[in-house]
């Protein structure tokens, strides 16, 4: 027991040494500091030489090795071909290795394993097998780390594309999807959380800092990027998961996996979600889910299926249900807005407040106030006696689509687009010059209520 405990001490003792050794190493201070300085400048090719030269003898003496090590590689990726750009290509996919070997805390597997797939990716030397299998196994030992938006997305493109050469079962590309979408939402929901906070600063007249204004910015740009690949992830899906793929797939898996709670709540959810719920297989679904688990969901699809049979009350009370069980104020609004967009079509007031309340559990719910930009859109015609009033309910909804990317970035592209569909609608200068309305104020005397001030001209 004293000889192994002898042992273990002189091994450390030994790194320890060999660390310290590699500190004091005067050449690779030396380097080091030559080549962080032509790093910091982009001046990669005069980095080279002295980076590799410590990288080499002293790989441990300070994370820069790595992190200036991937720029310098890379830009001799781009600017080398032929076996020399191979060759740089496989120095950079060593340098990946090496980061986690020697600096283990501060590279997260998931992470040098995106890094890996992706240079491979983006010089077209990986198969779909392989981005498939490199991820996934990525994506399950370290779900935390793995954020990569491009990464999320090859991850599941590539088991789309296997799917389609018939390697891959569809049940399989259902089970990433809802795996992928809820790790996009998951880091959504916390960059617009951060987002938040600053907004509400910004919005109560106090000055944002420097530091505050570059994290506005970067929460703003990241969030972006997660909707730009849950865009392209839905656009990938497609027609997979229509009502006719789903419910021949879910009456052939039901015997089997009635009794697996997560599979029966993800089966109806996305029936729910593709308005598939007018099948008998949704009802089915639906009643082993309330066996399974009563949870506020399952009473939200209990009052969609009572909607369709006419009985509004006892939908209502199935809804309110919902919201009542909930306890998780980012759930509940997600609930609520699923309410608001069940009954908007029997009624535009209700759908608001079912929206509004959405927002108000989550004031980052950027797709309540689309619902609501929409339900004002949809109501130009009843608001107003002149063609002018009418249209001004135009601006209101310009209004509250701009508000959607404003809360959640993620939704700016169809935010923006939504405004500017509306703007157009709305008054010209010509008829507020017309109607001489420039700067005065309508009020809408309809269920949307309120006003609009008309622009000046």
């Amino acid at each position: 027991m004293k000889k192994k405990l002898y042992l273990t001490m002189f091994a450390g003792l030994m790194a320890m040494g060999l660390s310290m050794a590699q500190a004091q190493n005067p050449e690779c201070m030396t380097n080091l500091s030559i080549y962080a300085e032509h790093a910091k400048v982009k001046n990669y090719d005069a980095a080279y030489e002295p980076w590799k030269m410590v990288y080499e003898s002293c790989p441990d003496i300070n994370k820069a090795n790595f992190s200036y090590g991937e720029r310098i590689l890379k830009h001799k990726i781009k600017n080398t071909s032929g076996s020399d750009k191979d060759g740089f290509i496989q120095d950079c996919l060593e340098l990946y290795d090496n980061s986690l070997k020697y600096f283990p805390d501060k590279y997260p597997k998931a992470e040098v394993v995106i890094d890996k797939v992706l240079l491979r990716f983006d010089n077209k030397m990986i198969s779909d097998g392989d981005i498939y299998n490199e991820l996934g196994a990525a994506f399950k030992e370290d779900r935390k780390n793995f954020k990569n938006p491009k990464a999320l997305y090859l991850y599941f493109s590539s088991l789309v594309d296997l799917h389609g050469e018939g390697k891959k079962e569809l049940q399989e590309v259902f089970d990433v999807y809802d795996d992928v979408t809820e790790k996009v939402e998951e880091e959504n929901k916390k960059l617009t959380n951060s987002l938040q906070k600053l907004l509400a600063k910004e919005d109560a007249g106090t000055a944002l800092t420097t530091k505050e204004k570059r994290r506005l910015k970067a929460y703003t740009t990241n969030s972006e990027s997660y909707g730009k690949i849950a865009s392209s992830i839905d656009s990938k899906l497609g027609a997979l998961a229509d009502c006719g793929n789903l419910i021949p797939l879910y009456e052939k898996s039901f015997e089997e996996k009635k009794t697996d709670v997560n599979w029966v709540k993800r089966a109806v959810g996305r029936m729910f979600s593709k308005e598939c719920t007018d099948d008998p297989m949704f009802r089915k679904l639906f009643e082993a889910q309330l066996a399974l688990d009563p949870s506020a969901d399952a009473y939200l699809y209990g009052g969609t299926l009572k909607q369709k049979a006419g009985d509004n009350k006892g939908a209502i009370a199935d809804f309110n249900k919902a919201v009542e069980l909930e306890t998780d104020s980012y759930r509940k609004s997600n609930i609520l807005y699923k309410i608001a967009t069940t009954v908007r079509r029997s009624s535009k007031s209700q759908a608001r407040n079912y929206a509004q309340k959405a927002i108000n559990a989550n004031p980052a719910n950027g797709k309540a106030y689309l619902l609501i930009a929409s339900l004002y859109a949809g109501s130009a015609n009843a608001c107003g006696s002149t063609p002018f009033e009418k249209r001004a309910i135009y601006w209101k909804a310009a209004e509250m689509a701009r508000k959607a990317g404003r809360v959640d970035p993620s939704l700016s592209g169809r935010a923006n687009k939504s405004a500017a569909s509306y703007s157009a609608k709305a008054p010209t200068k010509e008829m507020i010059f017309s109607a001489a309305m420039a700067g005065k104020t309508v009020t809408f005397n309809c269920w949307v209520g309120g006003s609009v001030k008309v622009p000046n001209l």
